[in-house]
């Protein structure tokens, strides 16, 4: 039986890893990974196509925005700001945020999309239990479909898919260990590329979600320390 095409964004980290695992159930997969100046840029690079490997996906596009990183306004890509060493506070956006990324991202894989006749384009954006990013919320990627069918050619038919939107970290982790998602190729850390600091925020959410899921996570840690 002959799948459709789609197009998963896949950072390297664990909600792309796992949003990856739900599109390979039924579709046929193109990759998209983005560099943008980002602190761990290599390693996230190393994971996507380790990730890529495993699902033996061959059409692969990695776009290079390194313009953010001029941009700046974001921990991730300034390193003279300080990355979150605890959970996020909820009541305000982290510093970790890139201003607008998502859009970035997501028109590229819509003109990408548009060229290779791909009808998807999966995204494993997280709201609940996550760091609050503003380009993170279901309502965002509803306007976001709004404007790629006022924005593309006629007879074009591309939808935002989120599966992860309202899931919980550690049902996202369950999701994989029933999926067989290779986990063990992702990385999450926003500072270290080696071992994993185990202090930023990414680190403390992934480390709780495993936690709490009742499995190890299979990536090395520099720092177990606030799980007990």
């Amino acid at each position: 039986m002959n799948k459709g095409l789609s197009i998963v964004l896949v950072s390297g980290g664990m909600d792309s890893c796992v949003t990856a695992a739900i599109a390979h159930q039924e579709y046929e997969m193109a990759f998209l990974h983005v560099n943008y100046g980002q602190r761990t840029e290599a390693r996230e690079l190393k994971a996507f196509n380790d990730i890529a490997d495993y699902y033996e996906v061959k059409r692969r596009l990695v776009a290079d925005i390194s313009y953010l990183k001029e941009i700046g306004g974001s921990s991730l890509i300034n390193k003279k700001m300080e990355i979150e060493k605890s959970q996020p506070d909820r009541t305000r956006v982290p510093s970790t945020y890139v201003p607008f990324r998502n859009t970035h991202l997501l028109s590229i894989a819509t003109s990408w999309a548009e060229v290779i006749d791909a009808h998807m384009i999966f995204i494993g954006a997280v709201a609940h239990d996550s760091s609050g990013y503003p380009d993170c919320r279901e309502t965002y990627f509803k306007a976001f479909n709004q404007l790629i069918e006022k924005g593309t050619k006629p007879g074009t038919h591309i939808t935002i898919e989120t599966p992860l939107i309202n899931l919980k970290k550690r049902d996202i982790i369950i999701k994989a260990m029933e999926l067989h998602a290779p986990l063990h190729l992702t990385w999450s850390c926003y500072e270290n590329s080696t071992r994993a600091c185990g202090t930023c925020e990414s680190c403390i959410l992934r480390l709780k979600g495993f936690k709490e899921a009742g499995f190890k996570d299979p990536i090395p840690y520099e720092n177990y320390t606030f799980i007990g």
